[in-house]
């Protein structure tokens, strides 16, 4: 992978991993038009790279992160289910992560719930947080395991579904996601140092410092314009993209078209 395809990636990573139309989607689609293969690094890469978006939650969060120990605890309380399930059918996603099908099948779907999703979920007062309620919304960010479903729509509709309002739910996505990205970042990383520690050669650190500069500085900007606007005008835009994008995806594929990162 080189410098410009790495910068490219990042730049897709920090405008759509809190955005509700999928990250990893987006990268994968991404990877490929750029026409990189899917060795090891490549794979460590796509997932190492949320490191710069966790960052920017910190930095333009940081207060919050600072109010009390029960934030803490319900931060872990919300991560325990993807925590789990994230060891136990981590090489399962792995192969979900090579399918293009499953992408656009779950951009696709996913769509269709974020266009009528305003209707059917809109609290207007904000609430307090409990312990189940938290809960909840980890079991809810579960689904986003399956490549393309958006593990920011998912805790923002689990939240939602909990009576948080846009803001808050969007907020809290945004918190959960430092744990669950840096968890599986770093299990990653683990992985990839103990089965192939020759991938991290200088050049590939260098592509890795600079994907992850640059996927924190597009993530500062994209976390303010999506709170803005989805406080204001809901999901409808980002569902319509979404099944515009998936049904694209799905003519190529069914034209034969070869979309595989293999």
């Amino acid at each position: 992978m080189s410098i410009f395809q790495a910068i490219i990636i990042a730049i897709v990573e920090g405008i759509t991993e809190f955005l509700p139309i999928s990250s990893t989607g987006h990268m994968i689609i991404t990877q490929q038009l750029l026409g990189i293969g899917n060795d090891a690094f490549v794979k460590a890469f796509i997932v190492n790279i949320q490191f710069g978006a966790i960052l920017s939650v910190v930095v333009l969060y940081w207060k919050r992160f600072f109010q009390s120990l029960d934030f803490y605890f319900k931060l872990i309380f919300a991560f325990i289910p993807s925590a789990v399930l994230g060891l136990l059918l981590n090489d399962v996603i792995d192969e979900l992560l090579e399918s293009p099908t499953t992408v656009a099948v779950s951009l696709l779907l996913g769509g269709v719930v974020l266009v009528f999703i305003d209707k059917l979920l809109n609290p207007k007062n904000e609430i307090v947080l409990t312990f189940p309620k938290a809960f909840i919304i980890g079991l809810t960010q579960c689904i986003s395991m399956i490549p393309g479903v958006s593990r920011s729509a998912a805790t923002i509709i689990g939240g939602m579904s909990q009576g948080l309002t846009r803001k808050q739910a969007a907020e809290f996505s945004f918190f959960l996601a430092v744990p669950t990205m840096f968890g599986a970042s770093a299990l990653k990383l683990v992985k990839a140092l103990d089965g192939t520690p020759e991938i991290f050669t200088t050049h590939n650190l260098t592509v890795l410092a600079i994907g992850n500069l640059v996927a924190f500085l597009v993530a500062m900007m994209a976390i303010r314009f999506f709170v803005s606007y989805l406080t204001q005008y809901g999901f409808r835009i980002f569902g319509w993209y979404r099944i515009i994008l998936g049904a694209l995806l799905l003519i190529l594929l069914g034209a034969g078209v070869d979309l595989s990162v293999l």
